[in-house]
């Protein structure tokens, strides 16, 4: 049954218009009154979260209304939150990320420009590239079944993200991709279990400088190495990820 984003609360039995663009997807599959279709608001309100069934009850040129059905309190994320920070690759490579990240199950990613970064972007065009990031997100989530739409910051440089941590808790893990001397493999930090909550910081094409990493070492980001092989970019950070909520 296709699913659809609707970020509003959700109640058996009320009938409600589809946002605009859940109702375009409805109608580019040409579906029809009376076909069956489920709906989820992604986490954003949590007494309607899991899924709901639903039924189209009228299509209109540009609109189209359902009545919800029955709830289903299914959740398929995984039992741990991480947190991706992330130099932006360049050119599409973002794109493919942010879809693969979803799928995986970040609970949220932070798009970061460094030193070494090529894609640098302010104002108006920063945020119409991440409001385009945040849709590649929720149509992963409806491709894959997740039920919590991963949230996408604000760009920010490293340093004011960096700034703007709050203090590391003794239950929180920060990780640093690094190919610096002293880094230890991930895995090894893994043996004993993945914590509840985890940041993971990665660089962008060519990585962080040495004086990135030492700031954000100096934040209580421990270097780790995901082996001896150099990874592009945006494999290093979903490699990560595979390990961490694997």
């Amino acid at each position: 049954m296709p699913r659809f984003y609707c970020p509003t609360p959700l109640s058996t039995g009320a009938l409600l218009d589809l946002p605009a663009g859940a109702a375009r997807h409805v109608q580019v599959l040409r579906l029809q009154p009376g076909d069956g279709i489920t709906l989820f608001n992604g986490g954003h309100d949590t007494a309607s979260a899991g899924e709901f069934d639903a039924t189209i009850t009228h299509m209109g040129r540009s609109d189209v209304q359902v009545k919800v059905g029955a709830h289903h309190a299914v959740e398929r994320e995984p039992g741990v939150a991480v947190h991706l920070a992330v130099g932006m690759p360049a050119n599409e490579r973002m794109d493919w990320l942010v879809e693969k990240a979803t799928e995986l199950g970040v609970a949220s990613i932070q798009p970061l420009m460094t030193e070494r970064s090529v894609l640098r972007l302010s104002g108006e065009r920063a945020e119409k590239k991440v409001a385009h990031w945040q849709s590649v997100a929720v149509a992963a989530c409806e491709q894959c079944g997740g039920n919590r739409v991963p949230r996408v910051w604000p760009m920010q440089t490293l340093a004011a993200w960096l700034q703007g941590l709050s203090p590391k808790e003794h239950h929180d893990a920060r990780w640093l991709l690094s190919l610096a001397d002293g880094s230890t493999p991930l895995r090894q930090h893994l043996a004993h279990g993945v914590v509840a909550h985890s940041t993971f910081l990665s660089g962008p094409e060519g990585g962080l400088s040495a004086g990135e990493e030492a700031a954000a070492a100096a934040c209580g980001f421990a270097p780790v190495t995901l082996g001896p092989r150099v990874l592009r970019a945006e494999t290093a950070a979903l490699t990560a990820l595979a390990r961490l909520l694997g």
